[in-house]
């Protein structure tokens, strides 16, 4: 059997698919054995090569979900990034320290709670900037234009929205059953 490539691995390129596969037909079928299957002609080693193709076409597709996968994954972090013309607000939560109190009222121990940061305040880029240019002669030239930082953050999202626009729904199924299935741990 030479189906190696699994759905959920890190992608191969096609040289290392070529390698393992390769490797796989060394392995079952080393070089005295296929010279003994052709000089018999049984067409045990032909018949083998053909279920090789089909594996390997198996294993190119699964290879292909799994780099579509990362790249959607990629996609979909850095949509989940702020937005540098807005900032991000700070968010908290209550979390447990670990000790425990009695309430009297209710007769059981309590969790202990406090406010933890679970994301940073950061603040808003300015929509604009200053860039002044000087001449030949050395004169200055001030164009007010949109800041850099969010040009570049419009740019990353929109090729991140293109990339998460054109994903098939069997790459982006799996992803939600990833996440549903880190969420039960």
């Amino acid at each position: 059997m030479t189906i190696f490539v699994a759905q959920g691995d890190m992608p191969l390129s096609d040289s290392q698919l070529s390698k393992r596969t390769q490797a796989n037909i060394d392995l079952l079928w080393p070089s005295w054995k296929r010279e003994r299957s052709m000089r018999k002609a049984d067409g045990k080693f032909d018949t083998y090569m053909a279920s090789v193709a089909l594996d390997t076409d198996t294993n190119r597709a699964t290879n292909l979900f799994n780099t579509q996968s990362v790249v959607y994954v990629t996609a979909v972090s850095r949509l989940a990034q702020y937005v540098v013309a807005d900032g991000q607000a700070e968010l908290t939560e209550m979390q447990a320290t670990g000790e425990q109190t009695y309430n009297e009222e209710t007769m059981e121990m309590d969790d202990v709670l406090e406010s933890v940061v679970t994301k940073q305040f950061i603040e808003a880029v300015e929509p604009t900037v200053d860039l002044t240019t000087y001449d030949m002669d050395g004169e200055a030239t001030t164009e007010t234009v949109t800041n850099p930082l969010i040009t570049t953050d419009v740019a990353e999202r929109e090729a991140a929205q293109a990339v998460v626009d054109a994903t098939t729904q069997s790459i982006k199924d799996a992803y939600t059953a990833h996440l549903a299935a880190q969420e039960e741990i």
